[in-house]
C-alpha cells in the first residue's frame, strides 16, 4: 500500500456502508471534480476513480465495513488513510447531514491536512485478532449465565453452591438441587448453554494458541515471565499492539490502552476529564485482568495494593497498579527484555 504524501493531487473522501458508498473526489484547488453514490463493488470503485489513480489517496472513516477497502487499496497500490470516527467531530456540525455532505466534509478535511489518523490494522493479522475478541465476547456471555445460575440459587434461599461452575463437571447434578419443574429447567438451560459455549472456547482457544505462536514467540515467551500474564492475556497484548514502535512514548501507549484520565482544563480551571471511549478497549481489559492476577501470584504486589488502597480506595489502587502494569509492558516489548519484579517495584 502506498503511503500519504504532499504529492497527492486528488483526495478521494468515502461515507461507507454495507452496501452503498458516496464518493467525492477534489482537486489540489478543493474543486469538486466527482461526487457520486455508488455500490460497494470493487469494479465500480476503481472505474470511478481510474482517471485519477495516479495521484490520489483514499480515506474511509474507522467504522466496522473497512477491512475490504484497505486491501483493496493494498492491492491496487493506491494510497488508503483510515480516519479516527471519534476524533471527526467537525462532519457531524453542520445544519444538515446526510452521507453527501460528509463524503465531501471528508475529503476537505484530507485536502486542509487536518486528518485525524487512525491505525491501519495489517490485514494478515487481522483475522486472528477479530477471533480473538470475539473468543472475549463468548467469555462474557458465559460468565454472565454462570451469574443467573447463581442468583436463581439465591432468590430460592437455597445452600450456597462452592463448586466453581466454570469448570464442566462440577456442573454435572447441579439442576436436581432446584424442586420447582420450571425453576429447574431454567438451570438446566443455563447449564445447556455454558456446556455449549465451554466447548466453543476450547475450540477457538486450540485454534488461536496454534495459529498465533508464530507471531513474534519471543515476546510471547517475554510478555508470560511477567506473573499472572498467561497465553490469552499475552496474544492478547500482542495482536491488539501489533507494533510497539507505532507509539513513541509511554505516555501515547497508556492513553491508547485506556489506563490515564484526559483532563479538560481551560483558563487553569480543570473541568473533570473526557475522551474514556477513545482507545483500546481490550488492552484495558488486559491490563486491568493482569493487575488482578498479578496480586494473586505475588505477596509483594498485593502488599504494594493495601498500601494504595488506604489513601484511593481499593478501585483506584488496581487502576494504578494495571498504568504501572502498562509502563512496565511498553519498556519490555520496546527493549526486547524479560519482566524484573524488584526493578517493577523500585521504579
Amino acid at each position: 500500500m502506498k503511503f500519504y504524501t504532499n504529492s497527492h493531487k486528488h483526495y478521494c473522501g468515502i461515507d461507507l456502508h454495507t452496501k452503498m458508498m458516496y464518493v467525492c473526489i477534489l482537486d489540489s484547488d478543493s474543486n469538486i471534480l466527482i461526487h457520486k453514490n455508488i455500490s460497494t463493488n470493487e469494479k465500480a470503485f476503481l472505474k470511478l476513480i481510474a482517471p485519477y489513480r495516479e495521484d490520489i489517496v483514499v480515506r474511509a472513516e474507522c467504522t466496522f465495513s473497512w477491512y475490504w477497502l484497505a486491501d483493496l487499496c493494498a492491492k491496487e497500490q493506491l494510497a488508503f488513510i483510515l480516519g479516527h470516527a471519534l476524533y471527526m467531530k467537525c462532519i457531524h456540525g453542520g445544519k444538515a447531514k446526510n452521507d453527501r455532505i460528509d463524503s465531501e466534509k471528508i475529503a476537505r478535511i484530507i485536502s486542509g491536512k487536518n486528518f485525524p489518523l487512525a491505525y491501519t490494522y495489517p490485514s494478515e493479522m487481522r483475522a486472528i485478532r477479530d477471533l480473538m475478541r470475539r473468543r472475549s465476547y463468548i467469555v462474557r456471555i458465559k460468565a454472565e449465565v454462570q451469574a443467573h445460575i447463581k442468583i436463581t440459587n439465591y432468590q430460592y434461599n437455597l445452600p450456597t453452591i462452592e463448586k466453581n461452575l466454570v469448570h464442566k463437571s462440577n456442573r454435572a447434578g447441579l439442576a436436581e438441587h432446584f424442586a420447582d419443574p420450571a425453576v429447574r429447567l431454567n438451570v438446566e438451560t443455563d447449564i445447556g448453554i455454558m456446556d455449549s459455549l465451554h466447548e466453543e472456547i476450547n475450540r477457538l482457544n486450540n485454534y488461536i494458541i496454534k495459529h498465533a505462536r508464530a507471531f513474534k514467540p519471543r515476546l510471547l515467551y517475554k510478555l508470560k515471565t511477567f506473573r499472572g500474564i498467561g497465553d490469552v492475556l499475552a496474544l492478547t497484548i500482542l495482536y491488539e499492539i501489533e507494533d510497539i514502535n507505532r507509539f513513541p512514548t509511554v505516555q501515547n501507549f497508556c492513553s491508547y490502552c485506556r489506563l490515564v484520565k484526559c483532563a479538560k482544563e481551560s483558563a487553569n480551571k480543570r473541568m473533570g476529564s473526557s475522551g474514556s471511549k477513545i482507545g483500546n478497549a481490550h488492552l484495558k481489559w488486559a491490563f486491568s485482568e493482569a493487575a488482578v492476577l498479578f496480586i494473586r501470584e505475588s505477596d509483594r504486589a498485593k502488599e504494594y495494593v493495601d498500601k494504595l488502597s488506604k489513601k484511593h480506595g481499593k478501585a483506584k489502587a488496581l487502576s494504578i497498579l494495571a498504568h504501572k502494569i502498562g509502563r512496565a509492558v511498553y519498556f519490555m516489548l520496546k527493549r526486547d527484555d524479560a519482566f524484573d519484579e524488584l526493578l517493577f517495584f523500585r521504579s
